[in-house]
């Protein structure tokens, strides 16, 4: 019954908020950019990078903000039913928007760039069944795909800027490239024994199939799933028996656990350190370079290749880190 309730009230929230924006929106909206929608700050960038000129992007979610349980304000469902189209990540990233996304998608273009990517390169969820980890951005080389999949999604919207999606994608890949190979570099630095990566949740697994990292979170892929103290008490043996010295923060999820490891180990005689904050679910603030996709990663792989024992530039690939 709640469902069922649930859904008509998304349904006639939609409907009033695509009447309104009919109302107001001139018919000869040709010369307009394509105005577009997207859920997390890694998708706004993937479709800005590509549109470039032709589009305006608007990001529902900020730095600092889980997907993993973001549900859609009024503002939220104004501004797309006004877009254009809607892009989001899929592969239950924005777990708690998906039937909202089903319902608005009889409605206008809604694309989930994530589930473009082929299902053998994808990890599975163990948090939920027959599901797969989304965290894909994580390892820049599958993150092409994602960009790839915006490129053909923005030519089938605006046929028209083809040739400009095109040289903008493959502008991006260059750049994505240059980034995966950095990252390569500088995690291999890293002493294989310190390569064991902590973090608040699950997030990293792509990075570490990418990089031979063993990851280990407290929570699941999803932060919905509960710490247990069993699993923090693991974890604090896992810290004392292999002398690992550092475990990293996220900027999307809170601290507290992070925190309960390092006083565990601490009340077993083992120093543990915050080797740094990390962007997991969402970047860095608009306007700097950790807000854009390649910031964003180019600080993961710094700030772990030097926490770790590796070598890498202070200020990142290109420099700019903290800019």
């Amino acid at each position: 019954m709640f469902d069922r309730m649930r859904r008509a009230v998304l349904a006639g929230l939609i409907g009033v908020s695509l009447a309104a924006a009919m109302a107001v929106a001139p018919a000869a909206a040709q010369e307009k950019k394509l105005a577009v929608v997207a859920t997390t700050g890694m998708i706004a960038d993937a479709v800005r990078q590509v549109g470039g000129e032709r589009v305006e992007v608007r990001a529902l979610m900020g730095p600092g903000v889980d997907p993993h349980v973001y549900r859609q304000t009024r503002s939220d469902i104004a501004a797309m039913a006004r877009a254009d189209a809607v892009f989001w990540h899929g592969l239950y990233l924005e777990a708690q928007l998906e039937e909202f996304f089903h319902d608005l998608a009889k409605r206008k273009p809604v694309v989930a760039l994530a589930e473009s990517l082929p299902k053998d390169r994808l990890l599975p969820n163990d948090d939920y069944q027959n599901r797969y980890d989304p965290h894909v951005w994580m390892n820049p080389r599958l993150w092409r795909g994602v960009v790839a999949a915006a490129r053909d999604a923005l030519i089938g919207l605006d046929p028209d800027g083809r040739a400009v999606f095109e040289a903008n994608a493959e502008r991006h890949f260059t750049e994505i490239d240059a980034l995966a190979d950095y990252a390569d570099k500088a995690l291999a630095t890293v002493p294989e024994a310190s390569r064991v990566l902590i973090t608040a949740h699950d997030a990293f697994n792509y990075f570490g199939r990418a990089y031979g990292f063993e990851v280990l979170g407290i929570q699941g892929i999803s932060t919905e799933s509960e710490a247990g103290l069993r699993q923090i008490e693991d974890l604090v043996g896992v810290l004392v028996d292999r002398k690992i010295g550092a475990i990293f923060i996220e900027s999307s999820v809170s601290d507290r656990n992070v925190k309960a490891l390092i006083e565990g180990a601490a009340a077993k005689g083992h120093k543990v350190t915050i080797g740094g904050e990390l962007f997991s679910d969402a970047m860095g603030a608009p306007g700097t370079y950790e807000g854009t996709y390649i910031g964003m990663i180019d600080h993961n792989a710094t700030v772990i290749a030097r926490a770790l024992g590796g070598e890498a530039p202070e200020k990142g690939l290109n420099g700019r880190l903290g800019s």
